[in-house]
């Protein structure tokens, strides 16, 4: 006669607060904790909104960059060889003027438009921030073009010759420097960085599960 076979005993680690769950069903994921992005289109959409709003807002700073930046006197003078033009202040520092002026109003509208696109979208996202990018430096060209188009006149021997020997006239709007250029895209950059960095939203912690080795309650 052979012993009668008996059960093993249960686990003796085996606490009444574990828990367990056997496997998914077949065919579904198990999605990753916190709440998922709006989904590459809706963000690829928002993205084309920032570029197409910021390179609009190169007019603006076009208009500024013409009314506030200093003007660089120039005067002509009519020699035997033809017309000269020359600097009115040689020691004159309107020309440096001229680029920081641009450079702090793209500075200040990069700030802005990394703002008003943190408000709008505080999750972020990678596409939001190229275009952040690409918007500045598109919006920095057009405000670049129009100041210079609206600005005075190019030609500044025709000026000369139009004002008279001696009088004195505003030299063309130009950018000497530019790496301005890239003022605008850089600071929304950055301050698009730093502004998620200590106000955009945060992951939430996974939850905690009671395992094996989980100490008894008190």
């Amino acid at each position: 006669m052979t012993a009668p076979l008996t059960p093993p005993p249960p686990p003796h680690d085996q606490s009444p607060h574990q828990s367990w769950q056997g496997p998914p069903p077949a065919g579904t994921v198990e999605a990753p904790y916190g709440q998922d992005g709006p989904g590459m289109r809706t963000e690829l959409l928002q993205a084309a909104v920032v570029v197409l709003a910021a390179t609009v807002s190169g007019v603006l700073l076009g208009l500024l960059w013409l009314w506030l930046a200093p003007h660089v006197p120039l005067v002509g003078d009519h020699t035997a060889k033809g017309w000269v033009v020359y600097l009115a202040d040689s020691e004159g520092e309107q020309a440096a003027g001229v680029d920081g002026t641009f450079t702090l109003l793209a500075l200040a509208f990069g700030a802005v438009s990394a703002a008003a696109a943190f408000l709008w979208q505080r999750r972020g996202g990678v596409p939001l921030v190229v275009a952040l990018g690409v918007g500045g430096l598109l919006g920095a060209l057009l405000a670049w073009r129009l100041g210079i188009w609206l600005g005075p006149e190019h030609d500044v021997i025709a000026h000369a010759q139009a004002v008279g020997k001696g009088v004195t006239f505003s030299a063309p709007l130009k950018l000497g420097a530019r790496g301005a250029l890239l003022a605008w895209p850089l600071a929304a950059l950055l301050v698009h960085l730093g502004l998620t960095a200590l106000f955009g939203p945060r992951d939430p912690e996974p939850p905690y599960e009671d395992g094996p080795y989980a100490a008894p309650p008190a």
